[in-house]
């Protein structure tokens, strides 16, 4: 069964050997840890872990700096960092997920439950890269469903009108679990109109999805 690595990045070995024991509770984690931001940022480019485990005060290369590094590699830039700080508040949380993390740990955490807290987050962060795919999916619906749209005002037929409720359907199905809840109305209401509607209530209900795709699909998740 393959592992989910993750890499621990802490200056203080006694929160080191904490995690890795904390870890080790869950049989699906494979912990390696590094004591600085400069071996962080070998060992993950080396390593590929599935997330980072990185403290926030550090001495040399705090854990900022180790992000934005991470970021700027190629290898590194889409593996997904929590930070692990006492600095937890609203406004200081909001902060960290700006400079690119994924959310925080709070410090000082519970070593019995520190395994749960990172498999919830890494569901969440499994959810983020299920919703992205799913908005790139979307985007290229509505580039198909323009096509569509300009075969229907050149006369084209039962094809066309299959491949309308075809994208329609889908979208209907899985719009709502990512909380495009409008579009996945939108997509209902075009899919009923292609089987019982005019060609006019085709038209406007097909307008109204592809306006709402540009509309969401352009917009920051």
């Amino acid at each position: 069964m393959s592992s989910i690595r993750i890499l621990h990045v802490d200056d203080e070995p006694d929160i080191r050997a904490i995690v890795d024991i904390s870890l080790g509770l869950n049989a699906d984690f494979e912990v390696k840890a590094c004591a600085c931001g400069t071996d962080a940022i070998a060992t993950a480019a080396a390593w590929s872990p599935f997330l980072i485990l990185l403290d926030v005060m550090m001495p040399g290369m705090d854990g900022p700096t180790t992000l934005r590094h991470l970021r700027e590699n190629p290898r590194t830039a889409r593996i997904p960092v929590l930070f692990m700080t006492a600095r937890a508040q609203a406004r200081e949380v909001q902060q960290f997920i700006s400079l690119g993390a994924q959310g925080v740990i709070s410090k000082p955490f519970d070593p019995m439950t520190l395994a749960g807290a990172v498999r919830s987050h890494l569901q969440t962060i499994r959810l983020a890269s299920l919703r992205a795919v799913f908005v790139r999916r979307a985007k290229d619906d509505a580039a198909l469903l323009v096509s569509c749209r300009l075969s229907l005002e050149e006369g084209a037929g039962p094809a066309t009108l299959g491949r309308i409720r075809e994208i329609a359907h889908g979208l209907a199905g899985t719009a709502g679990l990512f909380g495009f809840h409008q579009m996945s109305s939108d997509a209902a209401a075009l899919e009923e109109a292609v089987v019982d509607g005019t060609p006019a209530d085709v038209t406007r209900a097909l307008d109204c999805l592809i306006s709402r795709l540009e509309t969401k699909c352009t917009q920051p998740a």
